[in-house]
């Protein structure tokens, strides 16, 4: 099949950024909101049917991440989602399931930016993806440990890191203690309970989204 001429161009912009981060793949770690003004470590606020916590992102070492995540908290993408994939010891991950169990639509892809020098150790936050490494759109995910396998090596992508829990990390820990198993259309590892994503909001940003379903 031949590729029309626009959607060839796009890939191979896509290929020379792609190449251009695995070249930045071992940058030296920095520490959440170490340097710089708000607007490049912005705080959302998720809200959840068993408590709340505060991630703090940041937008220097991953900034095309960051910013499709905000448009997906704007847009109000993530209020009456659900952690649909809890292991204890390894990760939860929402954000791309309705109440029951249910895929939401997701906008376009964005590129994988792992190789920003964030590493995926506890409490830090990430874009899920599948096995394809630009394969990431609304889901994100928490460590619940240090989670090295999931870091970039010079032969392999890995999964971006774009911000950190700065409080309430006993709420994430609490979600992770859940019993699990099949959850409507999910398989596996889905709270036997639904754990509800209310809200998702932007710290400090009059107009972020707080309804609630």
């Amino acid at each position: 099949m031949n590729i029309p001429k626009q959607t060839s161009t796009r890939r191979q912009l896509c290929q020379v950024f792609a190449a251009a981060l695995l070249m930045v793949s071992f940058l030296p770690v920095q520490s959440f909101g170490q340097a710089g003004a708000d607007s490049q470590y912005p705080k959302v606020k998720v809200v959840t049917s068993m408590g709340d916590f505060v991630i703090q992102l940041d937008s220097t070492r991953a900034p095309l991440t960051v910013a499709n995540f905000l448009s997906y908290v704007r847009t109000g993408h993530y209020s009456g989602t659900i952690f649909h994939r809890v292991i204890a010891g390894f990760v939860v991950q929402g954000g791309g399931f309705d109440v029951k169990g249910n895929a939401k639509t997701a906008k376009e892809t964005v590129a994988n930016e792992s190789g920003n020098g964030l590493a995926n150790k506890r409490g830090t936050v990430g874009l899920a993806r599948s096995d394809a490494p630009h394969s990431g759109n609304a889901q994100f995910y928490v460590n619940l440990t240090d989670n090295d396998a999931l870091d970039p090596t010079p032969l392999r992508w890995g999964y971006a890191v774009f911000g950190k829990v700065i409080s309430g990390m006993d709420v994430v820990d609490k979600i992770s203690q859940e019993p699990t198993g099949n959850f409507g259309p999910i398989p596996k590892d889905a709270p036997l309970t639904p754990i509800v994503i209310k809200s998702v909001e932007i710290l400090g940003e009059s107009h972020a989204t707080t309804s609630t379903p």
